[in-house]
């Protein structure tokens, strides 16, 4: 299939720029295609080494992330500490094993589709799960607000086989076709997926509103114009998403966190809702809400700050270095 798509690409229609393009396009549709494949079949123990290794290559990787993803450590361990600061070589230290964590999130996520419903629920340890539940029997529609920490859709994996599907929203990637294999392989974990854009908000307002169950990974404000707030001790913004979806149609506002570990296992933690009772203008009580979700997030990150997969830049200092 790969080789036919090449084969296209590079016709002779094709001017030099585009076909250049559809080839880069096809590598990277072809790149994941292949490892997904690969990650599902070998033994569950060896492509657990084999992300080690690739995390460890990314670490170092000329040109990469590792700088951007050493501040972002840092930001985290000097928030616990603040009249400390973190040595450079604890921060590298922590940097380079996120990368082997984000490795683990890849092969998870490639093998999570071939688990079976007994598998998915036997390996997921809950803590606070009792408070979805009662928010889902409220009728009100539920709002689950979470980090890029661990692997937010083994809980949309888990929600799915407890009756109770999440709907979510994600970015577009490039090639579109890459884009619809990652949806397929998100709708084969449970997921119902909205792509980002004109009609996401509507959808999700429908969902809600029929008492259905939204999931937002919220830590990571990418189409800007969010809330301005301090994460880990430096100005930034977050989505205003959660909170306005919660203060317009009355849902509960629940932040979870699904760790990865112990051992193979996952770790959902689900905390207590976020008070979203009107008390003023939309605007005032978005920002108030949004306050409210960023603390939360940043207890969950302290307690595995490894695993929190942001590499982009996330902080007004980092898009300026």
């Amino acid at each position: 299939m790969c080789a036919a798509l090449g084969a296209a690409a590079a016709g002779p229609l094709a001017s030099a720029a585009v076909a250049s393009e559809r080839l880069r396009g096809l590598a990277t549709y072809c790149t994941y295609r292949v490892s997904g494949a690969a990650l599902s079949a070998l033994p569950e123990p060896v492509a657990s080494l084999v992300a080690s290794g690739v995390g460890t290559v990314l670490a170092r990787w000329p040109g990469g992330t590792l700088p951007v993803r050493e501040r972002t450590m840092a930001r985290v361990l000097s928030s616990g500490s603040p009249e400390v600061e973190p040595h450079p070589a604890v921060v590298r230290r922590w940097a380079v094993r996120s990368y082997r964590s984000y490795a683990r999130y890849w092969v998870e996520g490639a093998r999570l589709p071939s688990l079976g419903a007994a598998e998915v629920r036997r390996r997921l340890v809950l803590d606070g799960y009792e408070r979805f539940v009662q928010a889902v029997e409220s009728g009100r529609g539920v709002v689950v607000a979470l980090p890029h920490v661990g692997s937010w859709e083994w809980g949309g994996a888990f929600l799915a086989t407890d009756g109770h599907p999440m709907v979510s929203v994600v970015e577009r990637v490039e090639p579109p076709r890459l884009f619809d294999w990652f949806l397929e392989k998100r709708r084969a974990m449970g997921l119902e997926i909205v792509p980002l854009g004109e009609e996401s908000g509507r959808t999700l307002l429908r969902v809600l509103r029929s008492g259905g169950v939204v999931g937002l990974v919220s830590d990571r404000d990418i189409a800007g114009g969010g809330v301005e707030l301090e994460l880990f001790g430096e100005r930034t913004t977050l989505p205003a998403g959660p909170a306005t979806l919660a203060l317009r149609t009355g849902a509960v506002l629940l932040p979870a966190v699904i760790y990865s570990g112990p051992g193979s296992d996952h770790h959902a933690v689900v905390t207590a809702p976020v008070e979203t009772a009107r008390t003023g203008r939309l605007r005032d009580d978005v920002g108030r809400v949004t306050e409210e979700l960023a603390r939360r997030f940043e207890w969950m990150v302290r307690r595995a700050p490894e695993q929190w997969h942001l590499y982009q830049p996330n902080w007004p200092s980092d898009r300026a270095g």
